[in-house]
């Protein structure tokens, strides 16, 4: 896929779905079908169907259901790639479970959603991935893959408070401290609103405290730079734990 191209009526992004729900696929179908500026060129409902027609149809985007009963959306991801390098795959999931997202990166897909998500927001996501960009944004990929291997971000030891926390929730905390709401927060990882605050409760009772503000507070400080950082560097630093004090709502 060429990054430069701009889509449009005549010249729509080409969308393949992969999902083994009828039903859901009719739904993405219907509402993709709806946008002048995005064509759905064709489906399938197992990985051997997927297989065998996408390369043909040639799209820009693979919208493809993680967990199916012949394998998974994930392997159909790397080898569509494979096949057609310039391809975009945003992968479609009932699930929130941060290995599969991590293999997601691992097999180069662009996006990760839930089927929760917004017909409005899966659409501005597709349209997203489809220009080039990435939703597994690098600051979100380099975080997760640092968690999993029980490092901060400079290479350091993990902060020991952290220790008990999945990759998902260190994620929230770190954008907890940076000053976001939980609306924010769901915008940013394209979750449900209601899945981010289970993650939150869950989170507290980790760290053993009550309160979000508190969360935040041990945000910042986990990302204070250590001593001997730059001046200038710990004033990038401080909007976010001002941001923090100021919106604990959400």
């Amino acid at each position: 896929m060429d990054q430069s191209t701009t889509f449009s009526r005549e010249r729509p992004i080409r969308v393949f779905l992969l999902d083994d729900h009828e039903v859901v696929r009719r739904g993405v179908h219907d509402l993709l079908d709806g946008e002048e500026d995005i064509s759905v060129v064709g489906e399938a409902g197992t990985i051997a169907h997927a297989l065998s027609r996408g390369p043909a149809l040639r799209p820009d985007v693979a919208v493809l259901d993680v967990r199916l009963p012949d394998g998974d959306g994930i392997a159909v991801c790397r080898e569509l790639r494979s096949r057609m390098p310039g391809l975009a795959c945003l992968m479609l999931t009932s699930f929130d479970d941060d290995d599969a997202l991590l293999d997601a990166i691992m097999a180069g897909a662009a996006g990760y959603v839930l089927k929760q998500i917004r017909g409005s927001d899966l659409v501005a996501a597709i349209r997203t991935v489809a220009s080039g960009q990435s939703m597994l944004d690098p600051a979100t990929t380099t975080r997760l893959m640092n968690s999993l291997r029980g490092e901060e971000e400079d290479g350091g030891p993990q902060d020991e408070r952290l220790a008990g926390l999945s990759p998902r929730e260190r994620e929230i905390l770190a954008l907890i401290g940076d000053g976001l709401t939980n609306r924010q927060i769901a915008q940013q990882l394209f979750l449900s609103e209601k899945t981010v605050k289970n993650h939150i409760s869950r989170m507290l009772a980790k760290l053993g405290v009550e309160r979000r503000i508190q969360a935040a507070v041990l945000a910042t400080e986990v990302a204070r730079p250590p001593a001997g950082a730059t001046a200038a560097g710990q004033d990038r630093r401080e909007p976010s734990a001002r941001g923090a004090g100021r919106r604990v709502g959400g």
